[in-house]
């Protein structure tokens, strides 16, 4: 029974990759600070706090929107890891491929529930 959207498996699988992220993140170079480390912790928190907003919204359309923003922003922090990957920051290849696993998962759901809320 869904009494919050903290039942909700996508917003917990959401909390999930901010936790993954903040692990990977501690690693990288001290002047990435205010650069990609901060992008990506932004935009991982991102994913289940719009996923909490869509769902306080109360109506099918609007938590749609907030859940392609949630999507948006896996893309985002997919793309940036790939990128820190590719300049050798990422130190952590277990981690790195755990997260890109549970990107690929996310993604999944938050198009299964979105197109329950269009059907």
């Amino acid at each position: 029974m869904i009494k919050s959207y903290k039942d909700l498996l996508v917003w917990q699988k959401g909390v999930k990759i901010v936790s993954l992220v903040y692990q990977l993140v501690k690693s990288f170079p001290q002047e990435e600070l205010y650069a990609l480390t901060s992008q990506l912790k932004r935009a991982s928190v991102s994913i289940p706090s719009n996923i909490a907003e869509g769902y306080g919204r109360n109506t099918d359309k609007s938590f749609s929107h907030f859940l392609n923003i949630s999507r948006g922003s896996l893309f985002e922090i997919e793309t940036q890891l790939l990128i820190a990957n590719d300049l050798g920051f990422i130190t952590n290849q277990t981690l790195y491929a755990e997260i890109l696993n549970q990107i690929e998962e996310e993604s999944k759901m938050i198009n299964a529930f979105s197109k329950t809320l269009k059907d």
